[in-house]
């Protein structure tokens, strides 16, 4: 089952700074230029850094696709925002920046 565009528009809505882009089929959702999570069957997964883990401790790992590496399955934190909020900010730091993309190759 995809995604649906409500359920993007709703965690947007919900978590104020983040975006999300259709990746896979699916969607990656970001924080600023980092990769902190992903929206997948209408669920979201945060990438399970240490520091989101401690923030959050109750939220189940679970794979957001088959064969995925599990994520936090961040649904239950959606009641409340600033602890999910938190957890995006501490994720955000400590992944790496997204590597920079190489020029397109010009025809000639």
């Amino acid at each position: 089952m995809a995604t649906r565009a409500e359920t993007v528009a709703h965690l947007l809505d919900t978590l104020p700074g983040t975006t999300a882009r259709k990746m896979f089929g699916e969607y990656g959702f970001y924080l600023g230029p980092k990769l902190v999570g992903l929206i997948c069957d209408d669920q979201l997964y945060l990438r399970p850094f240490d520091a989101a883990r401690a923030l959050l401790p109750a939220l189940p790992l679970a794979p957001p696709y088959p064969g995925a590496k599990p994520h936090l399955l961040a649904d239950a934190a959606l009641d409340d925002p600033d602890a999910l909020l938190a957890a995006l900010r501490a994720i955000a730091a400590e992944a790496p920046l997204p590597k920079p993309k190489k020029p397109k190759a010009q025809a000639g």
